[in-house]
């Protein structure tokens, strides 16, 4: 079987300085430490690496889920790394150890996406079950299920206040949440086709969202409360 190696781009000359090898299969999703010292990635062979972002080096390997990794998203404090599996669990881990702190267990199917509030105190994790729950990321403890859409939740983010939660679906819309209460706000229709991504401006203003429609749309965000 061929291995698919993860390339590091140096962002200013866009030179390929690393190749570090190996993940089996692909690479579902990659994510920075808020530091920027350390690159977790995840997908193939149920697993994710953690690497020296400077080196490459292979810093250690979280083995723990049944399925492939969907998703990967360290806190803002840089000590936990939470991962979304195909195997329906959502699994927290020790980010300097590699041990792992506790499985959450809710959803019904596989976790396509994961993201912390920006205090790190809240997890939201959305499903191929159609829903988003929401986590008290110290207890290990459901907060509130969102319930809204009407196929896969590809995508969450938080606003950078961490008042808004934002989804994206394969309903071709986006939904806009009061992260407290778990009330729908909005829900932002344009797209044509699944809704794959979604993110927020840092000043939180405005909400971008991609799609297999092959667009883009900024959508002007700021009037909510």
């Amino acid at each position: 079987m061929l291995a698919l190696a993860l390339a590091v781009w140096g962002v200013v000359t866009m030179t390929r300085p690393r190749i570090p090898a190996g993940h089996i299969w692909g690479i579902g999703s990659v994510a920075f430490s808020p530091d920027g010292h350390t690159l977790a990635s995840g997908l193939g062979g149920n697993a994710i690496i953690l690497r020296d972002a400077a080196t490459g080096e292979r810093l250690r390997t979280l083995q723990g889920h049944t399925d492939w990794v969907q998703s990967v998203a360290f806190s803002p404090d840089r000590r936990i790394l939470a991962s979304g599996s195909r195997d329906n669990t959502v699994i927290l881990w020790d980010a300097a150890t590699g041990e792992p702190l506790r499985t959450l267990q809710g959803h019904t199917s596989g976790v396509l996406s994961v993201a912390f509030s920006p205090d790190g105190s809240t997890l939201a994790s959305s499903s191929w079950d159609n829903t988003i729950i929401l986590w008290d990321v110290a207890r290990g403890k459901p907060l509130r299920t969102l319930v809204g859409h009407t196929s896969n939740i590809g995508s969450v983010a938080f606003s950078p206040d961490g008042r808004t939660l934002a989804s994206g679906s394969d309903d071709n819309t986006i939904i806009l949440w009061d992260a407290a209460t778990g009330e729908r706000l909005r829900t932002l229709e344009g797209h044509t086709a699944s809704v794959r991504s979604v993110a927020y401006s840092p000043d939180g203003r405005t909400l971008a969202s991609g799609s297999y429609d092959r667009t883009v749309i900024l959508q002007d965000v700021s009037d909510l409360p």
